[in-house]
């Protein structure tokens, strides 16, 4: 095993769902992790779908929080979104947009297949100077609370059979193919470098 944990980054839309509760579960699990998003706003449901509530990324939790809590306490409350804010503010102060990010990781896992797309584009179009690879995996997560807290158990058991590989460059291909065979689900992944 491995004696500096690996570096893990989750990415999603906005950083709010998928991507902060797989943070949340891998940083209790002692992972060295961050959370980001790939869009150029933060978008959370509104009222309507037409009516969307949209924020720019690093506007605080807290603020969010806020004001969604003066818009409608109890409408968003009963769709889980202030829950989940909460979830958030406890968790580091602002949605993060990994397209700003400087930070670099030995693993990034995207939340569908949209934001891998991004990803890897992000990275292949950098500067690469550093020829430090990166592995980017897909696993796609439905965006919903129950589907997020599923696909954040099925990321937290990827990074420790990441974590106790030998090689992971060479070991990476035969693992996904075992856990396809295990969920039933099919992952994305190749190779970047800083």
């Amino acid at each position: 095993m491995p004696s500096v944990p690996i570096r893990v980054a989750v990415v999603c839309s906005s950083n709010h769902n998928r991507s902060m509760e797989a943070h949340r579960v891998l940083s209790q699990q002692g992972f060295n992790v961050k959370s980001f998003g790939t869009q150029g706003f933060v978008r959370l449901p509104g009222p309507t779908p037409d009516k969307p509530n949209i924020y720019g990324f690093h506007t605080m939790y807290e603020k969010i929080y806020c004001d969604l809590m003066k818009k409608d306490r109890a409408f968003y409350t009963q769709n889980g979104i202030l829950h989940m804010l909460d979830r958030n503010r406890r968790i580091k102060s602002s949605p993060e947009q990994f397209q700003s990010s400087k930070d670099l990781f030995d693993v990034i896992f995207t939340c569908e297949e949209k934001v891998y797309d991004q990803v890897v584009e992000h990275l292949n179009a950098r500067e690469q100077g550093l020829s430090q690879l990166v592995h980017v995996i897909n696993v796609n997560i439905p965006d919903n609370y129950e589907e997020a807290t599923l696909g954040a158990f099925l990321i937290l058991e990827l990074c420790h059979s990441i974590q106790d590989m030998e090689d992971v460059d060479d070991e990476i291909a035969e693992l996904l193919q075992k856990f396809e065979a295990k969920t039933g689900k099919t992952f994305l992944h190749t190779v970047c470098f800083y």
